[in-house]
C-alpha cells in the first residue's frame, strides 16, 4: 500500500514538471466541454494506455518499445488531424481522406455538448488513448523506482497497479487543471465572445505539441529541465515513504555463544527454476536438509558483489567439511549477464568453486522475495532462514552466525577463528568514508545526473556536446544511441566524462555486437592516471574493452578529492552501462 501511495503522489507532482507540457494542449482542448463526458474519459484513456505500455516496456524488452513506436506514430498523425479540425472547422468537410474524416468525427463528437453520453464519451476516450501513447514522463526517482522493481519482479498485477497509480496521480493533477481551465474559458466566452479564437489557439497549441513530440523535444530538453525542478521533491517522497530495507537479523551479537539471538525469519524457499547450474548438479532444499546453507545473490558486473565474494569464497572453503553448503544464485542485472558462457567465464576468473545457480528468470530471487545485490541468507540444518544480510560489510558477524548454526547442527569442532581475507583488484574492500559518488546508470531507464545540452534522446542516434560538470554529473560526447540499459557509441572518437569523488572508478562496458575489441584512453583532470590507474588500464590510461564486464579504470593511491574523469573510445560500437565507485 505504501508503494501505491508513493506511485500516486509521484504522478501527482508531474504537473509541476516540464515533462507534462507536451500533453497539456490535448487535455485543455477539452476544457470548455463537460468534464464527465469529455475530460474524464480522455484522462482515463490516457492513464490506462500509459500503464499498459509502460508495463510491457518494463518487462518485455525491445520488441515492446518498437511496438509502442508504431502506436506513437499513429497517435501523432491522429492528434495532428485533431489539431487541424480545431483550427479549421470546415477542413473536415472539404477533405475526403478517411483519416481526416475520422479525426473530424472524433473532434466533433467529443466537443458536442448536446450529444448523448455514449456518443461523447467514446471519442474522448479514444483521444485519451492516443495521448497516452505520446506521454513520456521524465524518469525521476519515483518512476525509476517503479520501473526498476518491474524489471526485477517480472510481469504481474503489482507492476501494472503501481504504474496505473502513477498515471492516475498525473490524471488527478490534470483533472484539477482542466476544471480550472474550463471555468476560465467559459468566462472568456461569456464576457468576450472569443470562443472561436480560443478554439483556434488550442488547435495551434496541439499542432505545436505534435511537432515537438515528433522532433523529440518531449524527451530531450524537457527531461533535462525537469531534473532540476522535480527530482529533489520526488526523492524526498521516496525517502519518506519507501518501505525500510529488510534489515531484521542484521544486529546479531558478536559472540557465537548459545545466547545469540537468531529468530526464525522464514522457511527455506525452493531452488527450482534455474536455467543451469555451475560447479554442481541441481540442488534442492529437500536434498540439503541437515546442512547449514548460505545463499548468496550476486551478479558478476556488480562491484558490491565482487567485493563480498572473497569472504563467501573463504567461508565455503573453510567450513565445507563441517557441514556448510554455499550456493551462489547469479541473478542478472543487465541483458549480457544472462549469457551462461559469460557467467561461466566470470566464475572461473573469480575462482568460485561452490555451486552457482543461473537464475535468469528471477525464479529463485522471487521465491526469496529478495531485492538486493549482494544478499546473503543463512539457513539452519532444519531448513529455516535464521539470519540475512544485505550489501557489503559485517563479514565477521556473518561468519559468527555460520559458526553458531553449525554448532546447533551438532558439529562439536567448529572453528572459532575468523577468515583472513587479503583481496586485491576489484575484489578489494571499498575505501572508508570517502566515497561521495553514487552508482550511476547510462541507460535511460535509470539514468540520473545527465547534463548534456539538449538532454537525452532515447533509442535514437544523437550527437552529444560536452557540458560543464558539477560533482557527480556526467555527459557523453560524440554520436551515441542511448537505450534502456546502455549507451552505444555509433562512431569513433566518442567519450564520456564524469565529475567524481571516490578512490576507485569502475565502468561496466561491453564491446560492439560484432565482438570486436574497442580501444580507449582515460584521463583524470586532463592528465594520464600514472600511478592512479586501475587494473584494466596502464599508467598512460590505455586499455581495451574485450568482454562484457566491469572494468576498474581508476584506483587512486593519493588523497581522494573531486576529479574529472574522461574516457575516450578510439573505436565504434562500445556499450556503456553503469559507473560504480569504491
Amino acid at each position: 500500500m505504501t508503494l501505491l501511495i508513493l506511485a500516486y503522489l509521484g504522478g501527482v507532482v508531474t504537473i509541476i514538471s516540464p515533462c507534462i507540457l507536451p500533453v497539456l494542449p490535448f487535455v485543455f482542448a477539452r476544457a470548455d466541454r463537460p468534464f464527465m463526458t469529455s475530460g474524464l474519459p480522455m484522462l482515463i484513456g490516457m492513464a490506462l494506455t500509459f500503464a499498459a505500455v509502460a508495463s510491457l516496456a518494463a518487462v518485455a524488452g525491445g520488441w515492446a518499445v518498437e511496438a509502442n513506436q508504431f502506436g506513437r506514430d499513429a497517435a501523432i498523425a491522429l492528434l495532428g488531424l485533431f489539431g487541424l479540425t480545431l483550427i479549421f472547422p470546415s477542413f473536415a468537410d472539404r477533405a475526403m481522406q478517411p483519416l481526416v474524416n475520422l479525426g473530424a468525427r472524433l473532434s466533433n463528437a467529443a466537443g458536442n455538448a448536446d450529444a448523448t453520453n455514449k456518443a461523447s464519451i467514446l471519442p474522448s476516450f479514444l483521444l485519451g488513448i492516443a495521448t497516452g501513447f505520446l506521454w513520456a514522463p521524465c524518469a525521476g526517482p519515483i518512476l525509476g523506482l517503479i520501473l526498476t522493481g518491474a524489471a526485477l519482479k517480472g510481469a504481474n498485477a503489482g507492476t501494472t497497479a503501481l504504474l496505473l497509480a502513477y498515471a492516475l496521480g498525473a490524471a488527478t493533477s490534470l483533472a484539477l487543471a482542466l476544471a480550472i481551465g474550463g471555468r476560465v474559458f467559459a468566462a472568456m466566452k461569456r464576457s468576450l465572445g472569443v470562443g472561436e479564437w480560443v478554439r483556434q489557439g488550442l488547435g495551434i497549441a496541439v499542432l505545436v505539441a505534435v511537432v515537438a513530440i515528433f522532433l523529440g523535444a518531449d524527451t530531450g530538453f524537457l527531461t533535462h529541465v525537469s531534473q532540476s525542478l522535480t527530482n529533489n521533491f520526488e526523492q524526498s517522497l521516496v525517502d519518506r515513504l519507501k518501505p525500510p530495507l529488510k534489515s531484521a537479523g542484521n544486529t546479531a551479537p558478536q559472540s557465537a555463544g548459545a545466547d545469540m539471538n537468531l529468530p526464525v525469519e522464514d522457511g527455506f524457499p525452493p531452488l527450482d527454476g534455474a536455467a543451469a547450474w555451475l560447479n554442481s548438479p541441481p540442488l534442492t532444499r529437500e536434498g540439503l536438509k541437515g546442512k547449514v546453507v548460505v545463499v548468496d545473490f550476486w551478479t558478476y558486473s556488480c562491484i558490491n558483489c565482487l567485493r563480498s565474494i572473497p569472504y563467501v569464497r573463504a567461508w565455503a572453503e573453510k567450513y565445507k567439511d563441517q557441514g556448510l553448503v554455499v550456493i551462489g544464485v547469479h541473478t542478472p542485472e543487465f541483458a549480457f549477464e544472462r549469457d551462461v558462457k559469460n557467467v561461466q567465464a566470470a566464475v572461473e576468473s573469480l575462482k568460485i568453486g561452490y555451486p552457482v545457480a543461473i537464475d535468469n528468470d528471477y525464479t529463485i530471487w522471487r521465491a526469496f522475495d529478495n531485492e538486493y545485490w549482494p544478499a546473503h541468507y543463512f539457513i539452519d540444518a532444519q531448513g529455516r532462514i535464521r539470519y540475512h544480510h544485505f550489501g557489503e560489510g559485517d563479514y565477521d558477524q556473518s561468519e559468527r552466525v555460520i559458526q553458531r548454526l553449525l554448532a546447533d547442527a551438532g558439529n562439536k569442532s567448529v572453528s572459532q577463528n575468523l577468515v583472513a581475507v587479503d583481496a586485491s583488484g576489484v575484489e578489494a574492500a571499498a575505501s572508508a568514508n570517502d566515497d561521495k559518488s553514487p552508482e550511476t546508470y547510462i541507460g535511460y531507464n535509470r539514468a540520473d545526473n545527465f547534463v548534456s545540452p539538449g538532454g537525452l534522446l532515447p533509442d535514437e542516434k544523437k550527437t552529444y556536446d560536452p557540458a560543464d560538470l558539477k560533482i557527480n554529473q556526467w555527459d557523453p560526447s560524440g554520436d551515441w544511441t542511448v537505450g534502456p540499459e546502455s549507451g552505444t557509441l555509433d562512431t569513433t572518437d566518442g567519450s564520456i566524462t564524469y565529475r567524481f569523488h571516490a578512490r576507485d572508478l569502475h565502468l561496466v562496458l561491453a564491446p560492439g555486437k560484432d565482438g570486436k575489441p574497442v580501444r580507449f584512453v582515460i584521463t583524470v583532470d586532463g592528465q594520464p592516471p600514472m600511478g592512479d590507474h586501475g587494473g584494466d588500464t596502464d599508467t598512460e590510461g590505455k586499455g581495451t574493452v574485450t568482454e562484457q564486464r566491469l572494468y576498474q579504470l581508476i584506483r587512486q593511491s593519493s588523497a581522494v578529492g573531486d576529479h574529472t574523469f574522461k574516457i575516450q573510445f578510439l573505436d565504434p560500437g562500445v556499450r556503456a552501462y553503469a559507473f560504480t565507485f569504491g
